[in-house]
């Protein structure tokens, strides 16, 4: 093993300075006579606007520049797959907190009491807030061409027929989850600088540098060259970061006051400013042999996308060919929806379409294994997907699929012992759950990455630098190519420079495919700077080395390991500097009318196992026990993975008992960490972690994506420990001391 190279766990650089305090994130930037921007936003989910009034705010001292609708000089609307979002309101509001005027001013202060100066005359209008009537045909339309954003049919075995085989035992369950936020801890914030050739530079927390620049040079109506987005610090991201927030804004008003712009979101404008994760309605129906084989699955599936469409095409398509879980099951008829509403934006977050169907079919595989009279684990390994089998789409597992494995790791695992002092009131569950979840983007799209890799002599010593547009949002890219460096230039002197949007892509960092594309790339630049030193040698006078040779510890090593030439002295004053794009294998489109198709590079497979101590007369949760298990294809740095797979297991605990927006009429009603609940060290006990290495023969170096997987079953093997404490048939996410106090018997009569 190399040090520092793949398979060790180096410590983070980043680190200290996120520890001390002096790491700088995008909200600390400054420059020299920089001026502030705040947003005024609509205090109503659903309104015309009569007219905007900026007079009041432009006359306020210290103001400097006030912009609307009407100040957009490019396209006005923007969204990665539908471009429906206006940059700011036009004739009409969507949602609570939709932005309408941005005001600059000397300071932040003055900025944002001048925003409330601006007066906005509304025609307010009753708003459409329940995603499944939002379908019906009497439903206002949120938008001219109505309120269905995606639909995604699945239809596999006699489904495809329209109708499914009789089964021996039929479950029918319907389920629904609340709407989620991703609740990173630095909000949305910029700094905005004019070129003085007429461009801008937007320094910018974001998860895809690219996307956001296309999309901000085309609203401001200048050729992409003159919009360069450079990445700044971020805390957090987990899909909030995929859409545009403030670009627009502060660049916009760079340009018109030749100044720097900053903008800083607060907490509570945070939630109005970013996508959340997808309310849903999930109706179910599966049915199985007395056997305990699952024979078919039929699902209807309702996603609340709120006012625009962000991701939710594609969150519609994940929902629709996941709906079936880790199990293999012969015929499969789902359809996936994605609903426009006046409720808060949707759109990508951790897990990606895959949370929804996973609360849902897990608590679909509890209700089977009980009619079966099988213990919950027995039955969901007796119909685990393996290697070869086929997934709804029809597309097959070429690489293992360890389902199995994975649950009965946990299952092996020892139970934490029972307080013999605990009151009687007080009831234990364990429950179980698996899920799956496709790794990079699907149908079709070329998810690639571009890395370029120098190697010098510098001061004496050898230096290897990388770089990348990828974007660290700490889930460890950085260190990533550092390791793939070390391990194959046999270099410690390493650099890496996270490149601006001038640079070629890396892609979002998001899907958790940064590792598996930026990685690859690394790992290709890399291996052609290798090729490049066996060239160099072999001019140098050297026999003709083999292409299998290899560079370790600052030097050429022949097959048997044996150093054949010091690096430094071959390169002298050389600069060897080779950039690459990787590019997986290729996707398909699904059929639009039967979702059949190869449509993934790889899938990921979790399972968790959860312990639960419900309070019947309190109707309190209390969890003591988690664990997770996961095949991570190889673990790249495996102090990381750990980390990633307990921080995404607490964030699906957060859904099971704590996280919701809590809407009145599409009225955001706790937009704060005082009224959004978040897991707490006192919450969540010790994760722990069963890390399996089946190697992905397709994958750089065999490595699975790995970052979404632990969000999805955590929430689903929570709500399951709750069930067996209780037996409550809960159907709903996150649970709440009502929901248990309702469905539990008075212990003085049991």
């Amino acid at each position: 093993m190399t040090a520092q190279g793949i398979g060790t766990s180096p410590a983070r650089t980043d680190g200290p300075a996120k520890v001390s305090g002096t790491f700088v994130y995008s909200s600390d930037l400054s420059a020299e006579d920089m001026v502030w921007a705040a947003t005024l936003r609509s205090p109503h989910p659903s309104a015309l606007i009569r007219s905007i009034d900026t007079t009041a705010a432009l006359k306020f001292p210290g103001v400097l520049d006030v912009i609307t609708h009407a100040d957009i000089p490019g396209r006005k609307l923007f969204g990665q797959m539908k471009v429906d979002q206006p940059v700011l309101a036009e004739d009409r509001v969507r949602h609570h907190g939709e932005a309408v005027a941005v005001v600059a001013a000397v300071d932040l202060e003055t900025a944002r009491a001048a925003a409330g100066l601006v007066h906005v005359d509304y025609d307010v209008r009753p708003p459409v807030t329940d995603a499944a009537t939002a379908l019906d045909a009497a439903s206002d339309p949120v938008h001219p061409d109505g309120n269905l954003v995606a639909h995604t049919r699945i239809r596999r075995g006699a489904a495809q027929s329209g109708e499914l085989p009789a089964a021996d035992v039929v479950v029918r369950g319907s389920y629904s989850l609340g709407m989620q936020d991703q609740a990173f801890l630095g909000t949305e914030s910029g700094l905005a600088v004019p070129t003085g050739d007429g461009g801008v530079e937007l320094h910018i927390a974001t998860q895809w540098l690219h996307v956001d620049q296309e999309q901000v040079a085309l609203c401001l109506g200048l050729p992409p060259d003159k919009v360069v987005l450079k990445h700044a610090g971020v805390g957090g991201a987990f899909g909030a970061r995929e859409d545009l927030s403030l670009h627009v804004h502060a660049c916009l008003l760079a340009l018109r006051l030749n100044r720097p712009v900053k903008m800083v979101y607060t907490r509570t404008e945070s939630f109005f400013g970013h996508v959340h994760r997808h309310p849903a309605e999930l109706h179910y129906e599966h049915g199985a042999t007395s056997d305990g084989r699952l024979l078919y699955v039929r699902a209807d599936i309702v996603l609340d996308g709120g006012a625009y469409a962000s991701s939710s095409p594609a969150i519609a398509g994940n929902a629709a060919t996941h709906a079936v879980g880790p199990y293999a099951v012969p015929h499969v008829q789902v359809d996936a929806r994605a609903v426009y509403t006046n409720n808060p934006p949707c759109g990508a977050m951790r897990g990606f379409g895959t949370v929804q169907p996973c609360f849902a079919y897990e608590s679909q595989m509890d209700r089977l294994a009980a009619a079966l009279g099988m213990h919950p684990v027995e039955f969901r390994q007796r119909n685990a997907l393996r290697e070869g089998a086929s997934l709804p789409t029809g597309q097959v597992l070429d690489s293992p699929a360890p389902v199995a494995e994975l649950l009965e790791r946990l299952r092996g695992l020892p139970l934490p012992a029972a307080d013999p002092a605990q009151p009687a009131h007080v009831a234990r569950g364990v429950g179980y759950a698996a899920c799956l979840k496709n790794i990079g983007f699907s149908e079709g799209f070329d998810d690639y990455s571009t890395a370029r890799v120098r190697l010098e002599v510098v001061d004496g010593a050898l230096l290897a630098t990388v770089s990348s547009a990828a974007a660290e949002v700490g889930q460890g890219v950085v260190g990533i190519q550092r390791q793939i460096v070390a391990t194959e230039l046999g270099v410690h002197r390493i650099e890496v420079r996270q490149e601006d949007s001038r640079f070629g892509t890396a892609g979002p960092s998001s899907a958790s495919r940064q590792t598996y594309v930026t990685g690859g790339a690394v790992r290709e630049a890399c291996r052609r700077v290798r090729a490049d030193v066996l060239a160099l040698l072999h001019e140098s006078g050297a026999e003709l080395p083999s292409p299998s040779w290899q560079l370790h510890e600052g030097a050429v090593v022949d097959d048997a390991g044996r150093p054949v030439a010091r690096l430094a002295a071959l390169l002298g004053g050389r600069v060897i500097e080779r950039t690459a794009e990787f590019h997986h294998r290729k996707t398909f489109p699904l059929d639009p009318e039967t979702g059949q198709g190869n449509s993934s590079m790889q899938f990921g497979f979790a399972a968790h196992r959860a312990v639960v101590e419900v309070d019947r007369e309190l109707g309190l949760v209390k969890v003591i026990d988690l664990a997770i298990a996961q095949d991570v294809g190889r673990a790249i740095n495996p102090e990381a993975v750990a980390g990633q797979l307990r921080g995404g297991t607490v964030q699906g605990v957060g859904l099971a008992l704590l996280e919701e927006i809590e809407l009145d009429g599409g009225r955001v009603l706790n937009p704060s960490f005082a009224g959004y609940l978040l897991p707490t060290m006192a919450d969540v006990p010790p994760v722990r972690v069963e890390i399996l290495e089946r190697a992905d023969p397709h994958a750089p170096y065999g490595l699975r994506g790995i970052g979404e997987l632990p969000s999805i079953s955590a929430t689903p093997a929570v709500a399951a420990a709750v069930r067996a404490a209780t037996g409550i048939d809960l159907d709903r996410v996150p649970i709440r001391p009502d929901h248990l106090l309702a469905g539990l018997p008075d212990p003085a009569q049991q």
